[in-house]
């Protein structure tokens, strides 16, 4: 469910949704979703001063604590993708 949540946020924000790859690291005390965008929609999902990446881990957050459960979302360059 967190998974799909930040794949539907990301996709939402972004100009190539169609890009957006979403993937989810089991660690020891929380899962991590390491988020992979096109880099010219990098600007968009990290927003102006980290705004809007902080609202999105601010969102995953709350989900997560429902469910019992610590999660963050870290954005990882794009291998390989030239502009």
């Amino acid at each position: 469910m967190l998974r799909e949540l930040v794949t539907f946020i990301a996709k939402s924000i972004v100009d190539n949704p169609e890009q957006v790859e979403v993937n989810e690291v089991e660690g020891e005390r929380a899962v991590v979703f390491e988020l992979r965008v096109a880099p010219e929609d990098m600007g968009k999902v990290i927003g102006k001063k980290g705004r809007v990446i902080h609202a999105v881990r601010a969102l995953v957050q709350a989900a997560a604590a429902k469910e019992g459960k610590r999660a963050t979302v870290e954005i990882l360059e794009q291998p390989g993708l030239r502009l």
